[in-house]
């Protein structure tokens, strides 16, 4: 029986029972095998992973482990640069875009609210996800870790929280996205980003009191849907406020 020694760091830890995060540990094996097998074994994707170091140095998920092996695994750099060691994937993507799976139907929309690239449909299978992502160089944001173990996706994040306010905010901090934030640019329903219109051309779609109340719209090219600062503006804006003052 060989043995090596894994030692995981920051939030990959997040995949881990509690006897192994944070510390050293050993792990037993017995056939030739991959160093991106090993991994994945614990529950961890290789889309959340960067940089692996096997005796201190960089190696990639095909280096074949050995007896007596320390490996340190750790997670995605969005912000730090690293370019003088061995990457595990393609570059990271600088234009934050997004796939949400069907169970981030909420998120989505906050997403959007905050004008991020979020394509979305609640009945999205896990091929039509990763097509959309390589097509699209988007990042696929899910809750199933399945998907983000199959080789052919590149960018992908497994989000841990299950409130979507506190999805948001994870979203925002994980990716470093607080200066692209651009609210209220794009359709919630289409993802698509919204034009300012005179109200003269929509004066006959509005309620009366709209009318009366209120001289800036923007309307939504693909869906037709209008859109004005009313009481959902309002309770909208107290929202990314409070994600806002949150963002560490």
């Amino acid at each position: 029986m060989k043995k090596v020694y894994f030692r995981f760091y920051e939030e990959l830890n997040d995949f881990l029972p509690p006897e192994k995060r944070k510390i050293k540990f050993e792990h037993s094996f017995i056939d030739r095998t991959s160093v991106k097998d090993v991994i994945e074994s614990f529950g961890i994707p290789h889309t959340e992973i960067d940089l692996i170091l096997v005796n201190g140095k960089s190696v990639d998920f095909s280096y074949i482990v050995n007896d007596k092996d320390e490996i340190s695994v750790y997670p995605v750099f969005e912000s730090l640069d690293i370019s003088d060691v061995q990457h595990l994937r393609p570059q990271p993507l600088r234009e934050p875009k997004f796939v949400l799976d069907v169970h981030l139907g909420k998120l989505t929309r906050y997403m959007r609210m905050l004008g991020f690239d979020s394509i979305y449909k609640n009945n999205y299978k896990d091929d039509e996800l990763v097509k959309i992502s390589l097509n699209n160089k988007s990042t696929i944001l899910t809750r199933d870790r399945g998907i983000l173990k199959r080789n052919d996706v590149t960018h992908g994040y497994w989000v841990r929280n299950e409130n979507p306010e506190e999805q948001l905010k994870e979203i925002i901090e994980r990716f470093d996205l607080r200066n692209h934030i651009k609210e209220f640019t794009r359709c919630l329903e289409c993802n698509i980003l919204l034009n300012t219109i005179e109200k003269e051309k929509v004066l006959d779609r509005l309620p009366s009191k709209v009318k009366e109340w209120h001289n800036e719209f923007y309307l939504c090219p693909q869906c037709n849907r209008i859109y004005w600062k009313g009481s959902h503006y309002e309770k909208m804006n107290e929202l990314i406020l409070k994600i806002k003052n949150n963002i560490s």
